[in-house]
C-alpha cells in the first residue's frame, strides 16, 4: 500500500516537472530572438565546412567560390535587381556608365530563350559583319549561348581592344548560320540620336524634333542640350522625346534632363526607404532652358528606371503628354557597395516616387494617350535604323520592314500639329483682336 502510495507520488511530481519543464522550454524559446545571426552563422559554417570536406568534388571548390555562391543566392532571393557582382562584372557596370569599352558592339537580350541581337551599334565589328536586329547568337567562341545566360554572354562579348572572338548567328528570316570572327574595338556608346539613328538631329517639315535617348550615362544631359541646340538653330516649335526601350541609368542625368524643361527648384523624384538616410528630394538647380516648348515623350513596356522618372515627371507638372504603353515599373533604388576584394553589391534600398507622390515600382508610368505595338513591329523598326540592315534580306521581308510604320511617333507628331497649330490661330487672334 505504501508502496503504491509513494509510485502515485513520484507520478504525479515527474508529470509536474514536465508540464514546468515545457513552459520554460517554450518560454525560453518566445523570449530569444527570434531573428539571432549567431545561430545561423553557425548553420552556414558548418555546411561550409561539410561542403569542403566531404563534396566529391572538393577539390574544384575553394572558400571563395563557395562564398562568393553564396552571397549571390542571398542576394538573389530578396528582389530581381539586387545582386552580387563579381569584380569583372562590377568593372563592366562602371564601364557602361562611362560610355565606353571594349567589345564588338551588339546590343543583345534573350528573346524566348534565345540570346537575340537587340541593335548593332553602327560602325562596330558587329555592325561591320552585317548580323542585323533579330539575329541568334547559337555560340560564342564555340560554346553554347543558351547555356550561359545573358550575363556571361555579355561579359564574352566584350575584352580588351584588338582580341579576337568568333559569333555563331543564326538568321531566323533565312535559316542561314554563319560564323563570324570579330576583332574587338573600343565601343563608345552615343545616348543621344535622332531619328536615324544618327546625331544630325534634324526638324521635318513643321518645325517638329525628335530626339532619342537609349540610356542614362555620363554624358546624356549635356549631349541632349547639344541636339537641343541644334534642332532650335533651324527653328523647332516642338519636340518628342523618345524613351522607348531605355533601360535607365544615372540618377543625376534624369534630374539634369527634365530640369531643362522645368523651372530652378522644381522637385524632380523623390526617395523613401527603410533608412531616414534615404529619403531624399533631387530638384532642378538651373534655369530652365527649353521651358515653354510643347513635347510629347514617348514610352514603352521597355521604358524603366531613369527613364520612367523622367516620363512621370513631365507627366506630373502637364509639361508634355506622355504617349505609348506603360512602363516596365522598375522604381527602386539600387545602392552600389563596392567591398575589399573588387566585387561589389547591388542593393535595394528605396523606392522612387513621382513629384505627386505616385510610385513607380512595379506599377510604371501609365501613358496619357495609349499606343501599342507588336513585338513584330518594334523589330521591323529597329532594322529600319541599321544602316544597310535590310539591304541583304529576302524582298518580302525588305518590303514589309520598309513599310513598317511608326505608329506611336505618328500619333505624337499629330498631337504636336495641333498644339502648335492652335498657339499660332491663339497668337495671331491676340495681334488681331480689338483693343
Amino acid at each position: 500500500m505504501k508502496r503504491n502510495l509513494l509510485f502515485s507520488v513520484l507520478v504525479v511530481a515527474l508529470g509536474v516537472n514536465l508540464i514546468i519543464g515545457a513552459r520554460l522550454y517554450f518560454y525560453s524559446l518566445e523570449a530569444a530572438p527570434k531573428d539571432d545571426a549567431y545561430p545561423s552563422l553557425k548553420l552556414f559554417t558548418t555546411v561550409l565546412e561539410r561542403v569542403r570536406a566531404d563534396y566529391v568534388d572538393g577539390d574544384k571548390v575553394s572558400y571563395q567560390d563557395l562564398i562568393r555562391g553564396a552571397l549571390k543566392g542571398m542576394l538573389n532571393t530578396l528582389d530581381p535587381h539586387s545582386e552580387f557582382m563579381e569584380p569583372a562584372k562590377y568593372e563592366d557596370l562602371k564601364k557602361d556608365t562611362e560610355g565606353a569599352f571594349g567589345g564588338v558592339g551588339l546590343v543583345v537580350t534573350v528573346r524566348s530563350n534565345n540570346l537575340t541581337v537587340v541593335e548593332p551599334i553602327e560602325d562596330t565589328p558587329g555592325a561591320k559583319a552585317g548580323i542585323l536586329p533579330g539575329d541568334r547568337i547559337l555560340k560564342i567562341d564555340g560554346k553554347s549561348a543558351d547555356k550561359i545566360g545573358l550575363n556571361e554572354a555579355v561579359r564574352r562579348l566584350r575584352g580588351k581592344p584588338g582580341s579576337e572572338v568568333v559569333v555563331t548567328i543564326l538568321r531566323p528570316s533565312t535559316g542561314l548560320v554563319s560564323e563570324h570572327k570579330l576583332v574587338r574595338a573600343e565601343i563608345k556608346v552615343d545616348t543621344v540620336k535622332d531619328a536615324r539613328g544618327k546625331r544630325e538631329f534634324p526638324v521635318d517639315e513643321d518645325r517638329i524634333g525628335y530626339v532619342r535617348l537609349l540610356q542614362f550615362g555620363e554624358q546624356t544631359a549635356t549631349d541632349l542640350e547639344e541636339a537641343l541646340r541644334k534642332m532650335e538653330a533651324q527653328g523647332m516649335k516642338a519636340l518628342v522625346l523618345d524613351l522607348r526601350s531605355n533601360p535607365g541609368g544615372l540618377l543625376d542625368q534624369a534630374v539634369k534632363v527634365c530640369e531643362k524643361f522645368l523651372p530652378r527648384s522644381a522637385l524632380v523624384v523623390s526617395t523613401e526607404g527603410r533608412d531616414s538616410a534615404q529619403k531624399a528630394e533631387y530638384r532642378s538647380t538651373g534655369r530652365a532652358t527649353h521651358p515653354k516648348m510643347p513635347m510629347v515623350v514617348l514610352v514603352n513596356s521597355g521604358s524603366a528606371s531613369a527613364s520612367e522618372i523622367v516620363a512621370g515627371c513631365l507627366q506630373d507638372y502637364k509639361r508634355a503628354i506622355v504617349v505609348g504603353e506603360t512602363t516596365f515599373g522598375k522604381g527602386s533604388v539600387q545602392s552600389i557597395v563596392p567591398l575589399p576584394d573588387g566585387s561589389a553589391l547591388r542593393l535595394t534600398t528605396a523606392k522612387y516616387y513621382t513629384p505627386s507622390h505616385r510610385v513607380i515600382h512595379q506599377k510604371g508610368i501609365v501613358p496619357d494617350i495609349t499606343v501599342s505595338l507588336s513585338e513584330q513591329e518594334e523589330h521591323d523598326l529597329a532594322m529600319q535604323r541599321v544602316p544597310g540592315g535590310i539591304e541583304n534580306l529576302p524582298e518580302e521581308e525588305r518590303q514589309r520592314i520598309e513599310s513598317a510604320r511608326d505608329t506611336q511617333l505618328e500619333r505624337a507628331r499629330d498631337l504636336l500639329r495641333g498644339i502648335t497649330l492652335f498657339t499660332q490661330r491663339e497668337e495671331q487672334g491676340a495681334k488681331t483682336s480689338p483693343k
